[in-house]
C-alpha cells in the first residue's frame, strides 16, 4: 500500500481535480484505491457524487476519534475506488487539534489501522500548510505537486518543498516528493512554454512527462459529480488523466506485476466468454 498527499497551499491549480482523476483511472486498471478527503471545501466529495450534507461519518469524525476511518468509507460509483469523505466542519478541526496529543500523528494513527487492503491511498490536502496538510504529510509515502503553469507558481512550490522537508526531517523521515504536476497548460501562450521549460530545468526528472491542459470539461465534470473518464472519456482531459495514471504506474513499478495480473485475468476471461460465444453459435443456441 502506497499513501500519497496531493497538495499545494496555493488554490485553483488543479489538486482536486488531480484527487478525482487520477485515482479513477487507477481504478479502472485494476488497483483498489481509497481517496481521503482532507480539505474542508469538501470538492473531492462533492466531485464523486457523495451527498456531502448529513453525513454522520467523515474525516472530521475520525481525526477527533469520533470513528474509524474503516467506517468511515463510503464506495464510490466507481468501481474499486473508495472515499473518505469531508464536511465544512473540518474547517474548524484546526483550533479543536491545537491541543491534542499527537495532533500531526492522528490521519497516521487512523490509516495504521486500516484492516482493509489498498494499493493507493491518495490525501486530497487544503489549500494552506496548516495542520491537516502537516497530517496528511506526515502518514504519506510520498507528496504529488499540481502545480499551474505561470511564474507565480514557482514561488509557491519553493515553499511547499521547503514544507515537505521539514516534516522529513522532523515528523516522517520516509516522505518523498512523488513528483510534480504541471497543470492548466495553454499551449496558445509563450507563457506556458517558458513555465514548462523552466520546471524541468530546476527539477529534471522529478516533472511528470504528462501536462494536465486547461479545459473546459474538466472544470464541468465535477459540478455533474463525475470524474472526466464518465463525464467525457474522449476529451482532452481524459486522455492527459489516462496517460498520467501510465505514468504514475510506471513510477510505481512494484505495483507493475499488480496490473499485469489484472490483464491477464481480463483477457482470460474476455476469452471465456467469446469461447461460449462460439460455442453457442455452433450449436445454434
Amino acid at each position: 500500500m502506497k499513501i500519497v498527499s496531493i497538495c499545494n497551499q496555493k488554490g485553483g491549480v488543479g489538486k482536486t481535480t488531480t484527487a478525482i482523476n487520477l485515482p479513477a483511472y487507477l481504478s479502472q486498471k485494476g488497483f483498489k484505491v481509497l481517496l481521503v478527503d482532507m480539505d474542508p471545501q469538501a470538492n473531492a466529495t462533492s466531485g464523486l457524487g457523495i451527498e456531502k450534507s448529513n453525513l454522520s461519518k467523515n474525516i472530521y469524525s475520525v481525526l477527533l476519534e469520533q470513528a474509524s476511518l474503516e467506517e468511515s468509507i463510503l464506495k464510490t460509483k466507481i468501481d474499486n475506488l473508495y472515499i473518505v469523505p469531508s464536511t465544512l466542519q473540518l474547517a474548524g478541526a484546526t483550533i479543536e487539534l491545537i491541543s491534542s496529543m499527537g495532533r500531526e500523528h492522528k490521519l497516521k494513527k487512523a490509516i495504521d489501522s486500516l484492516t482493509q487492503a489498498f494499493d493507493f491511498i491518495f490525501i486530497d490536502c487544503p489549500p494552506s500548510l496548516g495542520i491537516l496538510t502537516i497530517n496528511a504529510l506526515v502518514a504519506s509515502n510520498s507528496a504529488l505537486i499540481p502545480m499551474q503553469c505561470e511564474y507565480y507558481a514557482m514561488e509557491g512550490l519553493s515553499q511547499l518543498l521547503n514544507t515537505v522537508e521539514l516534516v522529513k526531517k522532523n515528523l516522517n523521515p520516509n516522505l518523498t516528493v512523488e513528483g510534480v504536476l504541471l497543470t492548466m497548460a495553454d499551449y496558445r501562450t509563450r507563457l506556458t512554454t517558458e513555465i514548462i521549460e523552466e520546471t524541468k530545468k530546476v527539477l529534471g526528472e522529478k516533472v511528470y512527462n504528462v501536462i494536465i491542459p486547461r479545459a473546459i470539461r474538466l472544470s464541468e465534470a465535477p459540478g455533474y459529480g463525475e470524474p472526466i473518464m464518465r463525464y467525457d472519456k474522449n476529451s482532452q482531459g481524459a486522455a492527459a488523466y489516462s496517460r498520467l495514471s501510465e505514468e504514475f504506474i510506471s513510477h510505481n513499478s512494484n505495483n507493475n506485476n499488480k496490473l499485469q495480473q489484472n490483464e491477464q485475468s481480463q483477457t482470460q476471461e474476455e476469452n471465456k466468454i467469446l469461447e461460449s460465444t462460439i460455442k453457442v453459435e455452433e450449436t445454434g443456441g
